[in-house]
C-alpha cells in the first residue's frame, strides 16, 4: 500500500494526484499543503502533519500586533479555514487562526497597514460576524430565534402530513379525511406547506446553507454539504411534484433534516460555551492600557507601550497589566482568573505580583517586568490547546474531507442500483436522500474538539493548565513518572528541626526571644547577614537579637562569622570551626555526623575557644508525597532526581512505591537522566526549579508546580496552580477521562455510519428515519463530550468497570 508524500497515511486508489505537484498524496488538503513547500518529499514528517492540522506556528511566528475577536457563525474545521483565508487576504493581516471550539479568531496584523477596527469587516461577512471579546454573544439568542421559526412553521408542515398527507399516502379514502389532497383543497394545503417548509429551510436552515456553500469555496466538503444536499433536494423534488400536478411531496424530509441538525448546533453551542468559557473570560480580562507614573501625575498608555522598571499606578477594582513586583502600597490581590486561588493575597513593597490579578483593596505601584502578564501566557496557552488538533482529530478531519464526497457517489449509485432493479424514480430517489442524510459526519468533526475542550475545563477547576494539547494523547500512556525532589517532594524551604547546645542537651523549638549568650540567638545574630538558605531556618526559628554585629565574613561552602557583641562567633561546618581554633565536644560531633547520615544539615555555633550549640535544618517532605507516590505508582513507575547525596535521598529510596533514586545530578544532567528514561518509556516529569526546565522540555509531558520558577512554567505541558502536589495525580485522570471520551466518540460515529450505510443503501431506512438517526448520533456525541472530567471518583474504567481514584 502506498503512502502520501507529506503525511505517510496511505492514500486512496489511485492517489491524489497534480501535475504542477511532485508526490502521491491521501487527500486534496495534503496536495494543498505540498503545494507550498519546496520539497514535499524532503519534509520531516512531524513537521508535514503541523502544516496539515494547521497548529498556529504561523500566529506564534508572526512578528505584529496581536488580538482576539470572537466570531459568530463557525461550526467546523471549514468554518475555521475560511475565516483564516478572508483576514489574510488583506495584506495588513500577517497571520490568523480561527477556532470553532471557542467561537473565536486570533489575529496578528501591521498597525500600520490595517486599523484594528477595520478587522472587524475583514472577518464578517457570508453568515459570520465579529465583533469585541467582551461583547454580549447572540449566537445563541439567535439560534433560539431561527429554532422558534422552524419549529412553527415546520408543525404547521408536519401537522398536514398527519392529519391529511401520510393517511392519503398509506391509501386511507378521501372521503374519510377532512379534504381531498387531489383536490382545490389539497392544492391549498400543498401550497402553504411549501410556503411553510421554504421558511424552514431558508430561514432556519441558513446556517447549513451558508456552511454548506463555504465548503465548496474552501474545497473542503464538510457535514454541512451533505445536509443541504439532502433537504433542498426533498425540497426542489416536492416543488416539481407540485408545479407538474402530482401530490406526492416530501416537504416533511426538509422539515424534519433542518430542525434536527439545527437542534443539534444549538444545543452544540451551549456545550461548547461552557466547555471553552475559561478562554472567553480570559480573553474579556486582558488588560490593553497601564496608567504609568511620570513626574507630572500618571498618563494612559497601551501595555505594549511599556518599559521594564515602568512604574504603574493600579487602583482598587483593576487588574494589575504586567508582571512586576510592588514599590509602593499595600492591597490584597485576587489571584482566582489566573491561578485559581480563591482567597485574595496581600502583597507589599518588594513582594512579585501577576499580570491579570485583580486589586480588591487599596492600591499598588508596580514596577513592570516588561509588556507580558501571566495572564497573557495563560492565554496563549489555552488557544493553543483549544486551537489544537491531536492526531486522533487530524485523521478524522481527513476522513471527514473524503468521506463527503464518497457519500455523494455512494448516493448516486444507491439511485441508480434501485433504478436497475426495477424501483420507482421516486422511490430511488428517496433511497439517495436517505443516504445523504443517515451518513452525515456531524459526530465525527465533533468528537475530538468537544472532549477537549470539556478536559480543559475540567483541569482549569482542578486548578490545572494544559498547555500542549499532545497531553490528552500521550499522559495516559506515560510509562515512567519522574520527580525533582527539592522543591517538589519537598516543600523547597529549609526550616530548623532540631536545636542542642552542649551543656542543656536537646533545647525546646518554640522559637521564643532569647538573649545573648544563648546559642541560638548569637547564631542568628551571624546569619541574618547570609542568603544561604540555612540562614532563613535560623533566623526564622530565633528572631535576630538586637546586639552589635561587626566584621560579618563568609566563608564559601564551610559558613559565617562575625563579631556579636564583642565576641567572634562562628557558624558552620566542622571543618570551620577547626579552622578557627575551636574545639568541638564529643557529643557534639556525635550528633553532628548523625544528622549528616540523616540528610540533614548540620552547623555547628561556637565562640571563645569551642562549640557551644549544634543547629540542624532540613528540608522536609510535603506532607502529601508519600499518598501521591503511592497513587501513581500503581499502573506506572515512579523515580526521584536530586542533586543532593544519597543520604538526602535515603528516605525516597526506602519508600515501596518508588522504583528508582537518582541522587547527585547536577542541573545540567538532569534532562540526560530524563532522556535515558525515554528509553523504557513514556517519560512524564514533574518539577518546579528553573534548572528543572531542561528536564521538563526533554520529558514526554513535562508538569510544573506553581511555587516554581517562570522558566520551569514555561518548559511545561502543564501546570499545576495550586502548588498541591496531591494535584499531580489529576493531571493524569482528567486526560484520561477526555482520551476515553474521543474515544467513545470516534467509535460511536464509525460504528454508526458502518451499520446504518448499508442499510440505508438496501432501502431499510427511509428518509424521515434517517434524519432522526442522524440527529440522535450527533446529539449523542455532543451529551458524551458534555459530561465533566474532573470527577475522578465517579468515571468508570472500560476495562475492569472499577471506580477511578487517581488516573
Amino acid at each position: 500500500m502506498s503512502t502520501c508524500t507529506l503525511c505517510d497515511l496511505p492514500t486512496p486508489d489511485p492517489p491524489v494526484t497534480a501535475g504542477s505537484v511532485d508526490g502521491r498524496f491521501c487527500c486534496r488538503g495534503c496536495l494543498e499543503v505540498a503545494r507550498t513547500l519546496d520539497d514535499p518529499g524532503e519534509t520531516d514528517p512531524e513537521q508535514a502533519r503541523d502544516a496539515v492540522a494547521g497548529d498556529g506556528s504561523r500566529v506564534d511566528d508572526a512578528d505584529g500586533e496581536e488580538t482576539f475577536f470572537a466570531v459568530e457563525g463557525m461550526h467546523c474545521a471549514t468554518c475555521e479555514a475560511f475565516v483564516e483565508g478572508r483576514a489574510t487576504d488583506d495584506e495588513g493581516v500577517l497571520a490568523a487562526e480561527a477556532s470553532y471550539p471557542s467561537d473565536m479568531v486570533r489575529v496578528v496584523y501591521d498597525p500600520d497597514t490595517v486599523a484594528e477596527d477595520d478587522l472587524f469587516d475583514l472577518l464578517s461577512g457570508t453568515g459570520y460576524r465579529a465583533r469585541p471579546v467582551e461583547e454580549d454573544t447572540r449566537t445563541e439568542t439567535e439560534l433560539s430565534g431561527r429554532l422558534l421559526v422552524g419549529g412553527f412553521f415546520g408543525m404547521m408542515v408536519m401537522l398536514w402530513y398527519v392529519l391529511f398527507l401520510y393517511p392519503a399516502y398509506f391509501g386511507v379514502d378521501s372521503e374519510t379525511l377532512l379534504l381531498d389532497v387531489h383536490g382545490a383543497a389539497g392544492a391549498y394545503l400543498l401550497g402553504n406547506a411549501a410556503v411553510m417548509s421554504g421558511v424552514v429551510l431558508f430561514y432556519t436552515g441558513y446556517p447549513i446553507l451558508r456552511g454548506a456553500y463555504v465548503s465548496l469555496r474552501a474545497g473542503q466538503p464538510n457535514m454541512d454539504l451533505l445536509v443541504a444536499l439532502a433537504a433542498t433536494t426533498a425540497y426542489v423534488f416536492s416543488v416539481a411534484t407540485l408545479l407538474t400536478g402530482g401530490v406526492e411531496v416530501y416537504f416533511d424530509i426538509s422539515v424534519v433534516v433542518v430542525m434536527a441538525v439545527t437542534l443539534g448546533g444549538y444545543y452544540e453551542t451551549r456545550v461548547k460555551e461552557r466547555a471553552a468559557g475559561h478562554l472567553t473570560d480570559l480573553t474579556e480580562q486582558r488588560v490593553g492600557e497601564a496608567r504609568r507614573r511620570t513626574p507630572d501625575g500618571t498618563e494612559k498608555v497601551a501595555v505594549d507601550d511599556l518599559s521594564p522598571g515602568d512604574e504603574l499606578l493600579v487602583r482598587p477594582g483593576e487588574r494589575v497589566p504586567v508582571d512586576g513586583h510592588v514599590v509602593e502600597g499595600t492591597a490584597a490581590l485576587d489571584r482566582s482568573l489566573v491561578t485559581g486561588e480563591s482567597v485574595p493575597e496581600r502583597r507589599s513593597e518588594g513582594d512579585e505580583v501577576v499580570g491579570g490579578a485583580l486589586v480588591t483593596d487599596g492600591a499598588l505601584v508596580v514596577a513592570a517586568e516588561g509588556t507580558e502578564s501571566t495572564l497573557d501566557r495563560l492565554l496563549s496557552r489555552l488557544w493553543t490547546i483549544q486551537s489544537s488538533r491531536p492526531g486522533v482529530q487530524r485523521l478524522a478531519d481527513r476522513l471527514a474531507t473524503v468521506f463527503v464526497p464518497l457519500v455523494v457517489v455512494l448516493a448516486l449509485l444507491a439511485v441508480a442500483v434501485h433504478l436497475a432493479l426495477g424501483a420507482t424514480p421516486t422511490g430511488a430517489l428517496l433511497t439517495g436522500l436517505a443516504v445523504l442524510v443517515v451518513s452525515c459526519p456531524c459526530a465525527l468533526g465533533l468528537a475530538t474538539p468537544l472532549a477537549v475542550a470539556s478536559g480543559v475545563r475540567s483541569a482549569l477547576n482542578r486548578g490545572i493548565v494544559v498547555t500542549d494539547g499532545s497531553v490528552f494523547e500521550t499522559a495516559t500512556e506515560t510509562d515512567v513518572v519522574a520527580f525533582d525532589k527539592t522543591g517538589t517532594l519537598t516543600t523547597g524551604r529549609m526550616r530548623v528541626v532540631e536545636t542542642v547546645r552542649h551543656d542543656n542537651g536537646i533545647a525546646g523549638d518554640g522559637g521564643h526571644a532569647v538573649t545573648a549568650p544563648d546559642p541560638l540567638a548569637r547564631a542568628s545574630a551571624v546569619e541574618q547577614f547570609s542568603d544561604h538558605p540555612l540562614a532563613d531556618a535560623v533566623t526564622d526559628h530565633t528572631a535576630p537579637p538586637d546586639l552589635p554585629v561587626t566584621d560579618f565574613e563568609r566563608h564559601p561552602g564551610r559558613g559565617v562569622s562575625a563579631t556579636v557583641d564583642g565576641e567572634r562567633v562562628v557558624v558552620g561546618t566542622r571543618e570551620l570551626l577547626a579552622a578557627e581554633g575551636l574545639s568541638i565536644p564529643a557529643t557534639l560531633r556525635a550528633d553532628y555526623e548523625r544528622a549528616g547520615d540523616a540528610g540533614r544539615v548540620p552547623a555547628l555555633v561556637g565562640w571563645d575557644g569551642r562549640a557551644r550549640a549544634l543547629v540542624v535544618a532540613a528540608d522536609e517532605p510535603r506532607p502529601e508525597w508519600e499518598r501521591v507516590v503511592s497513587d501513581l505508582a500503581t499502573e506506572r513507575d515512579v523515580v526521584v532526581i536530586t542533586g543532593d547525596d544519597e543520604r538526602a535521598a535515603e528516605r525516597f529510596r526506602n519508600h515501596d512505591a518508588v522504583s528508582e533514586v537518582f541522587a547527585g545530578v547536577p542541573p545540567e544532567a538532569k534532562a540526560e537522566v530524563v532522556q535515558r528514561l525515554r528509553g523504557e518509556g513514556t517519560v512524564a516529569m514533574v518539577g518546579d526549579g528553573s534548572n528543572d526546565a531542561p528536564a521538563l522540555a526533554a520529558a514526554d509531558i513535562g508538569i510544573a508546580l506553581e511555587s516554581g520558577t517562570r522558566l520551569a512554567a514555561d518548559a511545561a505541558d502543564v501546570v499545576v496552580t495550586t502548588d498541591d502536589l496531591a494535584t499531580v495525580p489529576s493531571v493524569f485522570s482528567i486526560t484520561r477521562a477526555a482520551r476515553r471520551r474521543i474515544r467513545q466518540n470516534l467509535g460511536w460515529a464509525f460504528c454508526y455510519n458502518a451499520v446504518a450505510l448499508p442499510l440505508t443503501m438496501a432501502g431499510l431506512i427511509n428518509p424521515l428515519l434517517a434524519a432522526v438517526a442522524m440527529a440522535s448520533s450527533s446529539l449523542l456525541v455532543v451529551g458524551n463530550s458534555a459530561r465533566s472530567c474532573g470527577d475522578a471518583a465517579t468515571e468508570r474504567d472500560n476495562q475492569d468497570g472499577q471506580p477511578v481514584t487517581t488516573d
